[in-house]
């Protein structure tokens, strides 16, 4: 566990969002910068990772806030998120369900869904709906499709660890696609225990309809990512048994990458320089990748 000195700049513009969302005062903000600059200073990033740092400072933005431990920073973001997303559910259903390939463009449809990403893109800085306008017009640097496909359709137990809202209003669709080629599947998706930058919690799950192709839980991670040691006994059991495992987004490739196992497959935007070395594939890119092709860096 160690934090790349390339992730520093990110978790300073991280913080910078933190400040905007939480609306802290100069004072209060200076204070939360030294806070997380302190947990960095004290470890040399050693024993860590971001998704750590990040916890800790949205727990300190929280307080410094003022607005009570059940405060959502990113509450009014990610339901807003959510809205717009579902504004093009119709269309999307409709390509996929037209389409001579329908599974094919539903994971494709699910990874350039992973654009709506408040962890790699400053608060403001992001266009949602034009971004779900030029969906079409992404492509993928690495596409482990048909080994996906085929496992899948072998498979009793899906376990799909979601990472955005807004986003997970299309992991519905792709769902709702793996479900109709294999009706006897069953799928759990597995949500953030508590809210962190704008990663989907219970609420927001239901907010898109995912309880409506799925069981829905909670996976008791509480950071932007899924560190397994730090799961719930259930979410952990689930891990073990399920015959597929879908990752999406940044956050738990970077958590799940050194797990190997060929059961799970990433899905997610390549959105930095980190991420583009670690995985092989240029920024900007989608990616489905199978696990236990890469070693972690």
């Amino acid at each position: 566990m160690q934090i790349p000195a390339g992730c520093y700049s990110c978790i300073f513009e991280q913080l910078q969002s933190l400040v905007k969302v939480t609306g802290l005062d100069g004072k209060s903000a200076k204070m939360l910068f030294e806070h997380s600059m302190r947990q960095l200073l004290d470890t040399h990033g050693e024993g860590l990772v971001v998704q750590h740092i990040i916890r800790s400072a949205t727990d300190r933005a929280i307080a410094l806030s003022g607005k009570g431990a059940d405060y959502d920073p990113f509450g009014a973001i990610k339901k807003q998120s959510n809205v717009t997303a579902l504004q093009f559910v119709d269309e999307f259903r409709n390509k996929i369900r037209n389409s001579p390939e329908p599974l094919q463009d539903a994971v494709k449809i699910a990874a350039a869904g992973n654009i709506i990403d408040f962890g790699a893109k400053q608060h403001g800085s992001l266009d949602i709906e034009k971004e779900l306008s030029t969906i079409s017009e992404r492509s993928f640097g690495c596409f482990d499709f048909a080994e996906l496909s085929r496992r899948l359709m072998l498979a009793g137990k899906l376990l799909y660890i979601c990472d955005n809202a807004g986003e997970i209003v299309f992991d519905r669709l792709f769902i709702e696609e793996i479900r109709r080629s294999n009706p006897g599947l069953a799928v759990t998706c597995a949500v953030r225990a508590m809210p962190v930058i704008n990663d989907a919690v219970l609420s927001d799950a239901y907010e898109a309809g995912l309880q409506e192709v799925a069981v829905v839980i909670s996976s008791g991670s509480v950071y932007p990512g899924t560190l397994l040691d730090e799961t719930s006994d259930e979410f952990r059991r689930l891990f073990d048994n399920a015959d597929v495992i879908i990752s999406k987004g940044q956050g738990n490739f970077e958590t799940l990458l050194d797990v190997a196992d060929e059961r799970l497959f990433f899905i997610l935007r390549i959105k930095c320089d980190q991420m583009a070395k670690l995985s092989g594939v240029a920024k900007g890119e989608l990616v489905l990748m199978q696990g236990g092709k890469l070693s972690p860096a």
